[in-house]
Order: C-alpha cells, then sequence, then structure tokens
C-alpha cells in the first residue's frame, strides 16, 4: 500500500502518527487527536512554512499507532520521541549538565550532589539549574544533619561483627558514626525524612518537628542536644528567610510560562510548596517545524513534570496546552498572587533566553573572528577578509560551459549572493579564458552597480587559472587594491599572483580548512548548475508529453527534481509538496501507468 492509500484510511481516533524517510529512518512523530484530519493537514496544497514542506518532501512511508485517549498519545510520542529522536521533532536541550541531590538507597543513606542518574531506586531532587544553590542547599542538610559521606557498606550484619572504625569525620564532628553504632537506624531513617522534607520545600514541618524535639531535651534536661538542636533550627529558618516567599496560602502547584522565536522555544517552571518557590528550571527547545504553541507547551510540561518527578495537582500556565492531563487543574489566571506567579516565571524565562542569545552570539563572533584572523595572518592580508569571494569554472568537453561565485561573510556562506554565469565568449574548454572572461563580468557589474568589492578573491585553480583573473582586475583597475589567491586541489597550494613557487599551509591550519570550504563550496554550487543545464532539455522533452502539465508546472519540478529518474522516483507526497495535488497525481500516474483516488 502506498502513502497516499494509507492516509485514506487513517481512523479519526486518538493516536501518534510516524513519518520515514526513503532509507526507512523516522524523520518525525507527533500526535493526533484525530490522526487522518492531523495527517492530511500536511498535504494542504498550501503548507504553513518552508519548515513544514521540508518535512513534507522527505516523507516516503508513514505509520500510526492509535490509543484510548489524547493524553495517551501525549505520553506515547513524547517517551517515542526521545528513543528515536527523530530529525524534525523538536529537540529538547539535555538537563545532564545540571546537579540534582540524591538520597542513596542504601542502609544509612547517603545524601550527595550528582550529575548522574542511575535507575537504583535511590531518590533524586531536582535538577537545579543553578549549581551555587544546590551547594548551599547540599551544606545547610550536613551543617545540621551530620550524615555519612564514606562508601562503606553498612549491612547490619557487618556492622555487628564490628567491622568497621570510626574515622576522622567522627572526632571533627561530621558525622555521626553509624558504622560503629553510635546512631540507631531508627534515629538516622528520622534525620533522612527531615532531609526529604527539606528537598521537597516542606521546610515548615522540619522547623514543628525540631522544635518540638528541643521541647523535649529541655524536659529531659539533655541541654547539650537542645543546644544543637537549636542551632539547627536557626539554620534553617535564615535558609527559608532566603527563599522567595510568594504566598502563605499557595501549595503544590506547578507554574509554566513560554517564550518563543522563529528557532527556539523557552519554557519556565516553578513548583510552589508551602508558599514560596521551591524549584526553578528552563527548558530550551529548538524548533525543527513549526508546531501549535499549545502543541509545544503539553509537550514541555509533561517532560518537565516528568523529569523532577511533579505530583502537583494545580498547573497555572498563560493559556490552555491542546491535551488535558487527567486529574490534574489548568489556571489561567488573571489577578491575585497566581498572576504574579506567572509573571514571574515569564521573566525567568526571559532571563534564560537572553543569556542564551548572548552565549550564542559570543560563540559565532569568536568563531568567525577567530577564523577571519587567523587567514589574515597566514595569507599576509592587509585587512580582515570580512568578505571572501570564491571564482570556480565547469563544463564537461566544452558543452554548456558555465561558472560560479560564492560568497563568505565573516566566514559563514552568504547564498543569497551566490551568482552563476554562462560562459559567453569562450569557445570549447578553456579554462583560462573562462576564468578572465566571469571575474572580469563580476566586477565589472560590481563596479557599475556601486555594489560591495571584497576583502579576498579565491580562484579555484592553480598558477594558470590565477593569472587569467589577475588580467581582468588589472583590466579594471583593480589589481593590487583587492588580494587575490588561488587554491590548487591537487595539493591544496596556494599561489600568489607574483611568486613562482606556491605556498603551502599546515594541513591542519584554520586558514587552510576555511578557504577549502569556501573553494568545496564554489565547486559544489557550479556542478549543481552545470547538472542542471545537462539535464533539462531532456527533463523538459519527456514532461512535455504529460497531458494537463504545462510550462509553469514543468519549470517547477525541472527546478526541484533536476532529473526524470528523481521525478519519476518521487513519492506522490514529494509530488504535492512542488506542484499541489491534482498536479501531482497526473505526473505520479503517468510514470507509474495507473490511476488512483486523490487524497
Amino acid at each position: 500500500m502506498d502513502l497516499h492509500d494509507k492516509i485514506h484510511k487513517l481512523p479519526q481516533l486518538p493516536g501518534v502518527y510516524i513519518y520515514y524517510d526513503i532509507s526507512g529512518k523516522i524523520i518525525y512523530i507527533g500526535k493526533a487527536k484525530k490522526l487522518k484530519n492531523r495527517v492530511l493537514s500536511y498535504f494542504n496544497d498550501t503548507l504553513k512554512s518552508s519548515k513544514t514542506e521540508m518535512l513534507v518532501r522527505k516523507i516516503a512511508d508513514m505509520d500510526f499507532i492509535v490509543v484510548e485517549t489524547e493524553h495517551d498519545a501525549l505520553l506515547l510520542e513524547n517517551n517515542l520521541i526521545k528513543e528515536h529522536k527523530p530529525k524534525y521533532n523538536v529537540l529538547l536541550k539535555d538537563d545532564k549538565t545540571y546537579p540534582w541531590i540524591v538520597i542513596r538507597k542504601e542502609p544509612f543513606p547517603r545524601v550527595q550532589i550528582t550529575r548522574n542518574i542511575m535507575r537504583d531506586g535511590s531518590e533524586y531532587f531536582g535538577p537545579y539549574t543553578s549549581v551555587r544553590y544546590a551547594h548551599q542547599l547540599m551544606n545547610l542538610i550536613r551543617s545540621i544533619y551530620k550524615l555519612r559521606t564514606c562508601k562503606l557498606n553498612l549491612q547490619d550484619n557487618l556492622i555487628k561483627q564490628k567491622k568497621f572504625k570510626v574515622c576522622l569525620q567522627y572526632y571533627i564532628g561530621n558525622c555521626l558514626a553509624p558504622c560503629v553504632e553510635r546512631i540507631s537506624t531508627n534515629d538516622y531513617d528520622m534525620f533522612i525524612l527531615q532531609v526529604r522534607n527539606i528537598l521537597k520545600g516542606n521546610i515548615s514541618t522540619v522547623i514543628d518537628f525540631i522544635q518540638k524535639n528541643i521541647e523535649q531535651a529541655a524536659e529531659n534536661m539533655e541541654f547539650e542536644r537542645a543546644h544543637d538542636l537549636k542551632l539547627a533550627l536557626e539554620e534553617l529558618k535564615r535558609y527559608r528567610s532566603k527563599s522567595m516567599i510568594v504566598s502563605f496560602s499557595l501549595n503544590n502547584i506547578d507554574v509554566f510560562s513560554m517564550l518563543d522565536d522563529d528557532k527556539y522555544v523557552y519554557v519556565n517552571y516553578l513548583r510552589i510548596a508551602q508558599g514560596a518557590v521551591n524549584q526553578i528550571h528552563t527548558i530550551e527547545l529548538e524548533k525543527k517545524v513549526d508546531e501549535p504553541k499549545e502543541a509545544l507547551l503539553s509537550y514541555s510540561i509533561l517532560a518537565i513534570r516528568q523529569l523532577v518527578e511533579s505530583h502537583s495537582k494545580e498547573i497555572i500556565v498563560p493559556f490552555m496546552p491542546d491535551v488535558k492531563i487527567p486529574g490534574i487543574k489548568y489556571t489561567i489566571p488573571k489577578v491575585g498572587d497566581k498572576l504574579h506567579l506567572l509573571q514571574l516565571s515569564e521573566r525567568n524565562a526571559a532571563y534564560f533566553k537572553l543569556d542564551r542569545d548572548r552565549n550564542r552570539n559570543i560563540r559565532k563572533e569568536d568563531s568567525a573572528l577567530s577564523r577571519l584572523t587567523t587567514i589574515k595572518n597566514e595569507l599576509k592580508l592587509p585587512r580582515l577578509p570580512h568578505r571572501i569571494e570564491c571564482f570556480d569554472n565547469s563544463n564537461t568537453q566544452g558543452t554548456n560551459p558555465v561558472a560560479s561565485c560564492v560568497v563568505f561573510l565573516e566566514a559563514k556562506p552568504a547564498k543569497k549572493e551566490y551568482r552563476k554565469f554562462h560562459v559567453k565568449t569562450v569557445v570549447g574548454p578553456d579554462d583560462f579564458a573562462s576564468m578572465e572572461e566571469i571575474v572580469y563580468r563580476r566586477y565589472r557589474r560590481v563596479i557599475d552597480e556601486g555594489k560591495e568589492l571584497p576583502d579576498l578573491i579565491v580562484i579555484d585553480g592553480g598558477k594558470g587559472q590565477l593569472s587569467a583573473a589577475v588580467n581582468s582586475l588589472q583590466k579594471l583597475e583593480l589589481y593590487g587594491k583587492i588580494p587575490i589567491v588561488g587554491l590548487a586541489k591537487r595539493m591544496e597550494e596556494v599561489f600568489y599572483p607574483e611568486d613562482k613557487e606556491p605556498y603551502l599551509l599546515a594541513k591542519n591550519s584554520l586558514a587552510l580548512k576555511t578557504l577549502m570550504q569556501i573553494r568545496d563550496e564554489a565547486h559544489r554550487f557550479g556542478i549543481t548548475f552545470h547538472r542542471t543545464l545537462r539535464s533539462a532539455p531532456l527533463t523538459k522533452s519527456i514532461l512535455r508529453e504529460i497531458r494537463g502539465i504545462g510550462e509553469r508546472t514543468e519549470e517547477q519540478l525541472v527546478q526541484h527534481f533536476k532529473s526524470v529518474e528523481n521525478i519519476k522516483s518521487a513519492s506522490i507526497a514529494e509530488l504535492t509538496s512542488i506542484v499541489g495535488l491534482s498536479k501531482a497525481q497526473i505526473v505520479y500516474d503517468y510514470f507509474h501507468n495507473q490511476t488512483k483516488g486523490h487524497i
């Protein structure tokens, strides 16, 4: 069964749909309340965006899984995306760099900071986006409870056999020495229960517990123990006073807000416990296709709640997600404390976005500046080559001689400024004469139109091609004003106009790698243009035989698929994304010699 038949037979039920490319690899996974309606929307004649069009062109096959509810579809979609990491699904940035606090599953549990989550039954709290905050919390716990930090296997039988001795940590007051029974299992577990409450944000519960123990110790005249408990109580109260108190009437609530731009989505999460912000976490999603903001919010809520193991029954949101979670109340606040919480979350998302944008810009600037500086220094240029232009010839035994010019700005390809040339004045396969013509035409026009001249010209070829290009610059009185070099493929040698011998850059040189990247891009661009010219006449002649296919459709198909074989092997979905469903069906039927109903 081909793709359009599968789509036609989809049920109108909740489920997950899976798209595959021609190699059978999963490229996209989505959920739907009604599978057939959702999948059909991808193949409309008027697609929503270029990103979605790109996905549709790649779809060669599909599969689906029917589930009971829309929430089940969301859960299944989330799990399948985690497992397969499809190319066109939103990319959730990994949280592995963030610290967690773990209570180990072991006799006399240790409490530690970790970045590795092990499915060993231990309890994990976090992640903490502030490393400093995680360490402050850990220091608070250790200062109050004196829990063990050693790796000893404190099995009860080993302790009874007196296999262990107290260590320095006991003598300096940092450990209660469970290894030699200086503290009972019940008392130690009581401390762990209090630590668990602190990590969950239930600090008031711990304070009440310690207060009662102070009173009991005083009644029993255990003044030293009462003093230690009082110090612990003061430490906890100081910690709580530093927490962000929002409203004592709010407890066990999750808050989510969302910001997005063309490429990224930022979702902030706040956990409110006993009136205070107990946890803050922000994720970044990289968008691959356009998806509704309601769907992105549903995906993010599920992902974050699974990550932090939240069981809150109320969620504050800026708008309603597209999937409701059973047993969860969604609140879109208009006034009051809950609105202030949402605004606080939005501010955190905005700060996170600003920081990420700043870091990305710094990395881009550093990378580009490093490349340009290296090229300037190694090629001994008078200035940084902010604008580099590279030329390449392409012909096969003299047929369809063409040339290409690619432009790199700040060491990155500026594809809108690429130019293709038909060689007009040269007869036969004369690379030198072709190069001279193209360089002259390029910069004659740049001068006439008053456009920007390059900081460096790169010629794909050796001494001959370089000399030809220099001739053109001399005619235009540009020689000496613009640095120009040739880059020969055989040994990756750099040629200068005035030097007889080539200049060899180190093979691992960043300058050489960048020049090779620019040269290879010029070659790719030229070859693509040349192949299109060679295959277009044959392709057009065959397409003209198809009744119902006009000149405009013919041009669209030739421009996208390049050859008859590519058109013939294209799926109905790929053809539809270029020329619409009705024309696609005509072309598909012509090459497959059969008639099929429309989707």
